[in-house]
């Protein structure tokens, strides 16, 4: 949670900042609704990413299986 904070409250300052003029804010909450949404999309990805983790250690799936989904997972990543 912590990695988020930092993040959204710069967004923040600079959206007060931007306020000033119309365009700036505009601008402002485009990008941070983008980098919201991204930022949501990648924790989500790490949420599986983790949980298959977990299945794998626990004898849920096998490895072959465990590959497959990370390899999914991966494709998924808007960070590459």
């Amino acid at each position: 949670m912590y990695k988020f904070s930092l993040p959204l409250a710069a967004l923040m300052l600079l959206a007060l900042s931007g306020c000033s003029s119309p365009g700036g804010s505009a601008a402002l909450g485009v990008l941070g609704g983008a980098a919201v949404g991204a930022g949501g999309y990648e924790y989500n990805l790490k949420t599986q990413k983790d949980r298959i983790d977990d299945d794998l250690k626990d004898g849920k799936i096998d490895q072959k299986e465990y590959d497959i989904r990370k390899d999914q997972i991966g494709r998924d990543s808007l960070v590459q």
